[in-house]
């Protein structure tokens, strides 16, 4: 897929989850935690990624290694921001992000995070922010 439009399917997916946490009554104002998820088979390759989304301001976690369902073997890492649920800062991050990972010829995996509510929800809620959320990654 070209970046181009790959751009633009991030871009409209972004809306897409950013209106349906809001619409769940997920808080408009609050500070999210941002997980932009990065994979590739080529530990070198993702190792400059991360590098690269360091040098951008994302926070970079260590890479992991996950086998896939076939038993081949990726390794993956997490870009973190911490900013409000707005698409012109996400749409900004994903087409930086995104021509980072064709730069180095990994993956970028789209993004992910979490539900922020009422603290004063049951944990029957709970199970259900996690559900939400996970929906997303």
């Amino acid at each position: 897929m070209s970046v181009e439009r790959q751009l633009k399917e991030q871009f409209a997916e972004n809306r897409e989850i950013v209106d349906a946490l809001l619409a769940d009554g997920s808080e408009p104002d609050a500070e999210y935690t941002i997980e932009h998820h990065f994979s590739a088979t080529n530990f070198d390759r993702l190792e400059k990624a991360a590098v690269d989304a360091f040098k951008l301001g994302f926070e970079v976690n260590d890479a992991e290694e996950m086998e896939l369902d076939d038993g081949s073997v990726i390794f993956c890492f997490d870009a973190i921001a911490y900013h409000k649920l707005e698409t012109p800062l996400l749409d900004k991050a994903c087409e930086q992000l995104i021509q980072l990972a064709a730069k180095q010829k990994v993956d970028y995996d789209g993004w992910g995070t979490y539900f922020v509510g009422d603290e004063a929800d049951s944990d029957e809620d709970d199970e259900d922010d996690e559900d939400i959320a996970d929906s997303f990654h």
